[in-house]
């Protein structure tokens, strides 16, 4: 069996009062990639969040494990020096900070001039964060960043939204080779990634697949079967 990197365990999380998770398990192992489907306002969004530790999202119950460690009490800065990395499905733009000021603070300067040309990120060293990016390269920014920030956990919410046929297949190789290079610690990656459209799933690797509805993960199981189940019969047959 794989070491468990994420160990999740009765998980709920409100934002603001509201409860939106409801006795969430999921376990990942080293090395693995599991994908995330459901519905809008299924609390996808708010699983990563809360993995993550972002506001407003409070863990009302259960923990959150990474290698072994509670992170659930952890500031945001903590989770990511312990090697959790997100791509977001809409991040700000950071106006004054280069892609190269970036890279240069994480010591990965070298990654970004060896990596870049593959999302077509190339020319983006003297742009700053996500300022004027379109929709696609906001996508390929986020996914590229964790090049840059080399977590051991990476998360990825709906990383082919907005993104034409061409890029998501580079975004998909990119996810790819990602999970194929250990972190500089020698340490294999495994990642969490949320979808709507499964259209990622034609670019990568992945091992589990699950289901979540109103709060709750209802499914798990080979996640092409999953989502062929979806496109036939929708999110009704889904409940276990």
């Amino acid at each position: 069996m794989a070491e468990q990197i994420l160990g999740i365990r009765g998980l709920d999380v409100a934002a603001k009062g509201v409860p939106i998770l409801r006795a969430v398990d999921l376990e990942i192992g080293a090395g693995e990639v599991h994908v995330l489907f459901g519905p809008n306002g299924s609390g996808k969004s708010t699983l990563l969040s809360a993995i993550m530790g972002l506001p407003p999202y409070v863990v009302s119950a259960g923990e959150i494990r990474l290698g072994g460690e509670r992170i659930d009490g952890l500031a945001i800065d903590e989770r990511a020096r312990r090697g959790i990395g997100m791509a977001f499905q809409r991040p700000p733009a950071i106006d004054g900070v280069t892609v190269e000021d970036f890279s240069q603070t994480l010591g990965s300067a070298d990654i970004l001039h060896r990596e870049a040309a593959s999302l077509d990120l190339a020319d983006f060293a003297a742009r700053h964060i996500n300022v004027g990016f379109s929709g696609g390269e906001v996508k390929r920014w986020e996914v590229f960043k964790l090049f840059l920030q080399d977590p051991r956990l990476l998360l990825f919410d709906e990383p082919e939204s907005g993104v034409d046929l061409e890029h998501i297949s580079a975004v998909g190789d990119a996810i790819n080779r990602l999970m194929r290079t250990p972190n500089r610690a020698g340490e294999a990656r495994s990642a969490l990634i949320i979808t709507h459209t499964g259209f990622i799933l034609d670019y990568i690797e992945a091992d589990v697949g699950h289901v979540m509805i109103d709060g709750h993960i209802v499914r798990s199981g080979e996640p092409r079967a999953l989502f062929e189940s979806i496109q036939k019969h929708g999110y009704k047959t889904m409940q276990p």
